[in-house]
């Protein structure tokens, strides 16, 4: 078993090369040595502070520096860490670096150099050890630079903005940013593709920085530049990265459709790449099926279906079930009892969406038989508060699906039929045009003098093709008025 087994459980998905060497089976080197290696390696979880001093005993051993030298340093400075000799730790970590420029291959050097500091990330955890491991990316820089090694250069640099980005160093990793997309350029500046893979790296680092700090349309010249890259063979993680960021940036838009598409490649390249964060995305993606109102179930899909009764998305799962079924109180109940759904706040930042439609839809399911009701009424059965209710009835009265008027003194509401209101304004208008012809017309005892017969009336008022009356004309009597009795 390779001496780094102990501390690579997670690295393999920094390594993007994917290059493999095992030298720890080199059978090479004095028997002594091998022998002092092995034994201080099975007292090293017993007596630590034994192991350390066995295993630094190892280089001197050799005449010239060697793979059993660079061994036992790297066991040496582990148990320094675990220990809190930072010190220490930092200086035989200085001596390790001396031994890639010619003592140990540099595949070998690289990948060994790459475990080390992710295990140095990973423990620390207090202000000392974060210094100790800001020591060690800074000796990292500074031998492979002198060493012209610009690959590992690059890695360890993106490491670190790595590491920066997660502590949401924003102005350092701004800086570290610009230093490496000059190291992916030409001379004339624009990118170099045959280093496509580290360009979307910095990419994928840019983008995550630009949705955290809300930073949209920056956000957005990176996602497309980031998809325009064709020189590269990228890690599926990366693109999982990508495409994450260019679905949260489509859903700041109300972009559904692109979002869905967004967060479904995510979910593909973060399950090809087996990482943990498919899960928090395949949520996402159900968040944007119910904010697309859509019928169609998101595992469906050949790819999702395995996901379906994963427990981690149970909550999920039941929310859209309840809302393709316009269950408002199996909506309400699963937020209610999952109160995790909410701990993510891109979820609790959009989830408000989705609530306010299935409360929508469920008012207008609810009033659908009523003329009258009182905004409590609603209330007790929704079980969202008054003020919400009138929110929503709001809402729905301006945008013309509810023709209703609202008395917020009593908390009541009084829907108004549309046939009825039809009737009641042909009433009006009928009637204002009757009073118009009675003032127009008559003076209050007749026709006047010089208006025209009763059949000119009807003609000025319906047209020269409208309608003539039929009854005879009436001979006016010495007063020039028409009879009385037809005046009605």
């Amino acid at each position: 078993m390779s001496d780094d087994d102990d501390f690579m459980q997670d690295s393999a998905d920094e390594d993007y090369d994917f290059e493999y060497e095992d030298a720890d089976d080199d059978d090479s080197g004095d028997i002594g040595i091998e022998n002092k290696y092995y034994n201080a390696k099975q007292i090293k979880v017993d007596n630590p502070e034994e192991a350390v001093d066995e295993f630094l005993g190892i280089a001197p051993m050799e005449q010239d520096k060697g793979d059993w030298g660079f061994k036992g340093l790297k066991q040496a400075i582990k148990l320094e860490f675990k220990l809190g000799r930072y010190s220490d730790t930092v200086a035989h970590y200085r001596e390790l670096l001396t031994y890639v420029k010619s003592a140990v291959t540099r595949n070998y050097s690289e990948k060994s150099i790459n475990n080390m500091l992710d295990f140095i990330e990973k423990g620390s955890d207090n202000a000392e050890a974060y210094q100790c491991m800001e020591e060690f990316y800074s000796l990292t820089l500074e031998s492979f630079q002198n060493t012209n090694n610009e690959r590992l250069w690059l890695k360890t640099n993106i490491k670190l903005a790595r590491l920066w980005l997660e502590r949401k160093q924003y102005g350092q990793l701004a800086k570290k940013m610009r230093e490496l997309h000059r190291a992916c350029q030409r001379e004339d500046g624009s990118d170099d593709t045959s280093k496509g893979t580290y360009l979307l790296e910095l990419y994928a680092l840019e983008i995550q920085m630009s949705s955290e700090t809300k930073n949209n349309k920056r956000l957005k010249a990176l996602y497309e530049r980031a998809l325009r890259v064709r020189s590269a063979v990228p890690h599926p993680k990366i693109m999982g990265i990508i495409r994450e960021c260019g679905g949260k940036m489509h859903m700041s838009e109300e972009n559904w459709k692109e979002a869905q598409s967004d967060f479904f490649e995510s979910f593909r390249n973060y399950d090809e790449a087996g990482s943990m964060q498919r899960i928090q995305v395949l949520k996402y993606l159900v968040l944007t099926t119910m904010l697309m109102k859509s019928d169609i179930n998101p595992f469906d899909s050949q790819e999702t279906k395995p996901y379906k009764n994963d427990p981690r998305i149970s909550a999920m799962t039941d929310l859209v079930d309840a809302f393709q079924r316009d269950d408002i109180h199996a909506y309400e109940d699963v937020l209610s009892k999952n109160p995790d759904v909410l701990a993510d706040p891109f979820i609790a930042e959009n989830i408000d969406e989705v609530s306010r439609n299935m409360r929508t839809k469920a008012v207008l399911k609810l009033i659908a038989p009523y003329t009258r009701f009182s905004l409590q009424f609603i209330s007790k059965h929704i079980k969202v508060s008054v003020p919400e209710v009138l929110d929503i009835l709001s809402f729905l009265i301006l945008d013309k699906k509810l023709n209703a008027k609202i008395d917020q003194d009593n908390g009541t509401v009084v829907v108004e039929s549309a046939s009825d209101v039809e009737r009641l304004r042909a009433v009006g208008e009928w009637s204002s045009a009757l009073r118009t012809l009675w003032q127009t017309t008559l003076n209050g005892e007749g026709l006047r003098a010089n208006e025209p017969s009763q059949g000119s009336i009807f003609q000025s008022s319906l047209g020269d093709e409208g309608m003539r009356p039929t009854a005879p004309r009436a001979r006016k009597d010495g007063r020039g008025k028409m009879p009385t009795k037809w005046l009605f």
